[in-house]
């Protein structure tokens, strides 16, 4: 009947200390074409960069068990387990961690309805994906905090660990996630389930992110008062406009302890549509309302950093090596590992979408 707040829990910055990260093997065949072997494969390349630098704990399906932990076998940093779920999108089915600084462990099970549910959401049953959070803190025999009725990914927000939460209208306030609640009243969530003291939004995400706007895909800290915000300075390409929109409400916004945050742009890889990266289509690819294949949100932003480790995603792109060079200038103290990051993006997010991080208390 508590909340993490009044418990003294609240969210760690992602560069705190890591236990292990979580994740979900893909198999689900209206995300993953060819029955899922291309993504499977980056998966694997992504686990084992993961794991030279943090635990990896993989999830599957009873039916995928055997095929995962052979494939991994060799990998004395990963553990396999049998968890069921209806998709591979742990960052947002799985729990939110949390911490209260004296030693404590506890999570956040925020309620899941596929980004959206009955409007918009992105497949018909989230049934087994809405129990992930609840199996993975039972696991880890770790305090669950839920959030019956409010609905929240962990991809919708971002947090420096110091009180200051990033997030998007597009996403937050969207009426397919919690109709019934204003503005004031999810901050007020916010600062309970987060520890958040100030919440800053930015309008929307990117063009055509099927998650509505997840602030994962877009901007993140990189640490307290510096904040990394996607960029395009082609005129013709929509994210023009919501690049300039976010840099205005980030250059006018304060954090929690009253800093002006620095705000370095990363620059987005060409547009990858989803057609051209199927070999033939890959089942529930739909053209848009004008006919042509879908644009797929590209972003380097979706990366992870764990522990001395910052995993990125790569798109076989001209503008992969410049997205490298800024990580590295960014994060001096860590081994930034890019990662194939085409198929699983033709499955609706990246790396940052597809991995949860444990704190280490």
């Amino acid at each position: 009947m508590s909340t993490p707040r009044a418990d003294g829990f609240y969210m760690p910055a992602e560069w705190a200390p890591q236990s292990q990260v979580w994740m979900i093997w893909p198999e689900r065949p209206d995300s993953w074409r060819s029955g899922a072997k291309p993504a499977q494969r980056d998966f694997l390349a992504v686990i084992r960069a993961i794991a030279r630098f943090t635990p990896v704990t993989l999830c599957t399906s009873a039916v995928s068990f055997v095929v995962a932990s052979d494939a991994l076998a060799d990998d004395s940093g990963v553990r396999v387990v049998e968890l069921s779920n209806d998709d591979a999108w742990m960052r947002d089915s799985g729990p939110t961690f949390l911490i209260d600084g004296r030693g404590g462990l506890a999570g956040v099970d925020w309620d899941f309805n596929a980004w959206g549910g009955d409007e918009g959401g992105l497949y018909p049953t989230w049934d087994v994906d809405a129990l992930v959070a609840r199996k993975v803190l039972q696991m880890e025999r770790v305090r669950r905090y839920a959030t019956p009725g409010f609905i929240l990914e962990g991809g919708s927000i971002h947090v420096d660990g110091e009180g200051t939460l990033l997030t998007t209208e597009e996403c937050l306030l969207n009426p397919n996630r919690n109709p019934n609640l204003g503005r004031e009243a999810i901050e007020g969530m916010l600062r309970d389930y987060t520890g958040a003291e100030q919440v800053i939004w930015l309008p929307r995400g990117l063009d055509g992110d099927e998650t509505d706007g997840h602030i994962d895909n877009f901007c993140c800290f990189v640490r307290p008062g510096e904040v990394l915000l996607s960029w395009t300075d082609d005129a013709n390409d929509p994210n023009y406009h919501y690049c300039r929109e976010a840099l205005a409400v980030l250059e006018t916004s304060t954090d929690a302890r009253g800093r002006r945050l620095a705000v370095h742009r990363l620059p987005l890889p060409a547009p990858i549509h989803a057609i051209l990266e199927s070999e033939g289509g890959a089942e529930g690819i739909e053209p848009d309302e004008h006919g042509n294949p879908p644009r797929l949100a590209a972003s380097y932003v979706n990366f992870l950093i764990s522990n001395h480790g910052v995993i990125v995603p790569g798109f076989d792109d001209p503008m992969d090596a410049q997205a490298l060079a800024i990580l590295r200038r960014l994060f001096p103290e860590n081994e930034v590992v890019m990662c194939p990051g085409r198929e699983i993006l033709l499955g609706g997010g990246n790396i940052h979408c597809i991995t949860q991080q444990q704190p280490r208390p």
